[in-house]
């Protein structure tokens, strides 16, 4: 499996921007709305959905923007204690991470940091575009993006080619407000760091001439 989504990955990048599937993983801690997110997104509609024990998986379609017609492959990967050690099987090859955090669970914040940056510097991620959902934002408790930024650690994260490429969207899952806007700038993410990956492929391969 590990080696056809790496073809996967190579044909993928040989394509033109635009063209193609892209292979998106939806993770984040349990209760944090990762499976109504991706079913607002898929049948724009709320579902009622049941604590995700292994994945979830559905071919979304970019609805506005540059993102407009894109398709997403996403997988919702369980997000219990017990799972998370499965995620990266799943972010191998990636071309970006959607981190769904719940913005009221002040208390689970320092948790939600921990597997964040875990998974942020696990060498196979080492560059993916990170798009963190800052779901249930309708709830007045709901903590601001920027709060949630230094909360996370996301500043320390850097950017360009050197760092990830990341961006926190507010969001509300059951609505699905923000939902597409956040699918829109993590496809531009991921163009971006497929023009900063050839910038440096050209340079280096300058260097050896």
């Amino acid at each position: 499996m590990g080696a056809n989504m790496a073809k996967n990955t190579s044909l993928l990048d040989a394509l033109p921007s635009g063209q193609g599937t892209l292979h998106v993983v939806m993770l984040g801690l349990d209760s944090a709305g990762k499976t109504t997110a991706l079913y607002r997104l898929k049948f724009d509609q709320y579902l009622n959905t049941v604590p995700t024990i292994g994945f979830n998986c559905e071919k979304v379609k970019g609805m506005i923007g540059k993102a407009k017609g894109i398709n997403f492959l996403v997988w919702d990967v369980g997000g219990q204690e017990k799972l998370r050690p499965l995620w990266k099987s799943y972010t191998r090859c990636t071309d970006g991470i959607v981190f769904v955090l719940d913005s009221v669970d002040v208390e689970r914040m320092e948790e939600a940091k921990m597997e964040l940056i875990r998974t942020v510097k696990s060498p196979e991620n080492s560059g993916v575009p990170i798009l963190v959902l800052a779901n249930k934002q309708d709830l007045p408790s709901a903590r601001e993006p920027c709060d949630l930024e230094k909360l996370l650690g996301l500043t320390e994260l850097g950017g360009g080619s050197s760092g990830h490429l990341w961006h926190v969207q507010p969001a509300c899952a059951i609505t699905g407000d923000g939902l597409h806007e956040g699918l829109e700038v993590l496809y531009e993410m991921i163009l971006k760091r497929r023009k900063l990956a050839k910038m440096t492929k050209k340079k280096t391969s300058c260097c050896t001439h």
